[in-house]
């Protein structure tokens, strides 16, 4: 059984090879740019520097005008990140569907279940070494990534936790991949042809994927809040790396006055002209500005709790296709 999975799977492992040596040849170059350019711009000890309370003004100004120069420089490679973060469903269409819609459209499962191979030992030594496969591929996916996608996040101001970079990095690359394989075996033994399992593969993938993003990722922890007057020199310094859910402009009694930005007054609250700060915006005496955010430092305590939920899904419908192929006939 086991000769005969790798017998019927060695082409779809050799292209997968070949597709992540290509991808490997064409990211390694800009990954070592980017880390020459990093270095060259002097910002190789500023995440440290800026960390510290007594860091000089010289200092920071100098480190957040480096950080802009490399974003300005490789901001184009958001759009690569963008194409970076489908290929785990990618895997789950071209691995995880054709696994047993492609076996019982073509009729080839019946060959095997008359040979004395029951369907729990066929399912489980089948899902067993493809998912084995999958997860080192995952694996080596994942440390890639985070090595690639490093000198961007430094750069970022939303750090490891921004939109994106999160997906690319660290763990979590192993939940995503694993679960698009096994909705794609769920697929497959509920539609039993491969074009429709692998459209709905795509369809939960990204519905799925979306949900956890949007819904369910802000909430892992209780968000911090912060708040400032809106008189002085400027708001007080927040770590880079932090995650901001939410900003805007309250008065003293917490109506919201403005959502999604801030204001930042003189001292005295007066403008050159005389007029109060704040007065055309309706502010009350009081008036201060608020954030919603998430630590940099929930990034590993993120990616446990994501990663966990997709391992969990991917085995609940492992466990409920290996249920169903007692239904095929």
């Amino acid at each position: 059984m086991i000769w005969l999975t790798w017998r019927q799977h060695r082409k779809q492992a050799f292209y997968t090879l070949l597709g992540l040596a290509a991808l490997a040849a064409l990211l390694v170059p800009i990954g070592l740019a980017m880390r020459n350019t990093f270095g060259d711009l002097g910002l190789t000890d500023c995440a440290s520097q800026l960390a510290r309370a007594d860091v000089a003004q010289a200092t920071r100004e100098t480190c957040e005008t480096g950080y802009r120069r490399f974003g300005d420089r490789y901001d184009s490679l958001n759009l690569v990140a963008v194409l970076l973060i489908t290929l785990p469903a990618l895997v789950g269409l071209f691995w995880g569907a054709p696994l047993v819609a492609r076996e019982v459209e073509q009729g080839t499962h019946r060959f095997v279940w008359t040979q004395g191979v029951g369907r729990t030992r066929w399912a489980l030594v089948k899902f067993g070494l493809v998912g084995a496969g999958v997860l080192v591929l995952a694996t080596v996916y994942g440390l890639g990534m985070s090595w690639w996608v490093d000198p961007l996040t430094k750069a970022a101001y939303e750090g490891r936790l921004g939109m994106i970079v999160f997906d690319l990095q660290g763990i979590v690359p192993i939940g995503y991949t694993l679960f698009a394989v096994a909705l794609g075996v769920f697929a497959g033994t509920v539609w039993k042809r491969m074009l429709p399992a692998m459209g709905i593969t795509l369809a939960g993938y990204i519905g799925v994927r979306a949900a956890v993003e949007l819904l369910a990722r802000p909430r892992y922890q209780p968000a911090r809040t912060q708040t400032f007057s809106i008189e002085g020199e400027g708001p007080p310094e927040v770590s880079r790396g932090d995650w901001v859910l939410a900003q805007g402009i309250r008065n003293p009694d917490g109506t919201v006055i403005s959502e999604g930005g801030r204001i930042q007054c003189p001292p005295g609250g007066k403008g050159p002209d005389g007029r109060v700060c704040g007065a055309e915006l309706g502010l009350e005496p009081g008036a201060y500005n608020w954030q919603l955010y998430q630590p940099a430092d929930r990034f590993w305590l993120f990616q446990g709790i994501e990663t966990g939920i997709f391992v969990a899904l991917a085995l609940l419908l492992l466990y409920i296709a290996v249920r169903r192929l007692r239904r095929i006939a």
